[in-house]
């Protein structure tokens, strides 16, 4: 099942993803139009960030090469783990996921297992939004995730039932 959702990502599609809070709506987090295409799969505003997912924390610092003292020495402590921290992007890189806010950038690196860590070990980077519609809580279940959402996704991968509570935010 891996593999079909490695593909779906490379192919620039918006797939279905476990991680270690909810199920993430996530997509090539490298290229702007797959990125542009889950968010619109989602109903979201270009104006709202969303979250850079890495599999671990050198290939985050290697993609954001800024996040260096004590941006760094803070990632450290919390990563992996159930946290986004919202971190200084002064090069604006990423600058589809950040929204409104160039000048800052929202990265995780969930504490992931199994095929869910197989995906992202294999496809770098993702963008990561919780795969629910505007107002709608975060899906626990993969069978929580909307019908439309699911549609519009090329591949899913079911994690079971997962904590059920969305990351928190460290800005």
């Amino acid at each position: 099942m891996s593999e079909a959702v490695v593909s779906a990502i490379r192919a620039g599609a918006p797939v279905l993803l476990p991680t270690d809070t909810v199920y993430g709506l996530c997509a090539d987090g490298y290229r702007e139009a797959p990125v542009r295409r889950a968010l619109r799969l989602k109903g979201r505003a270009g104006e709202q960030p969303s979250a850079l997912l890495a599999s671990d924390l050198d290939l985050l610092l290697e993609c954001v090469p800024e996040l260096r003292g004590r941006a760094a020495t803070i990632a450290r402590a919390l990563l992996p783990g159930p946290y986004t921290l919202v971190l200084p992007n002064p090069a604006r890189r990423f600058r589809w996921l950040t929204g409104s806010r160039p000048e800052a950038i929202g990265v995780r690196v969930p504490l992931l297992a199994g095929e869910a860590r197989s995906v992202l070990e294999q496809v770098g980077v993702l963008l990561a939004t919780s795969a629910n519609l505007p107002g709608e809580p975060a899906p626990r279940r993969l069978d929580e995730v909307a019908g439309a959402l699911r549609a519009g996704c090329a591949a899913e991968l079911d994690g079971g039932q997962l904590p059920g509570t969305a990351s928190t935010v460290i800005d």
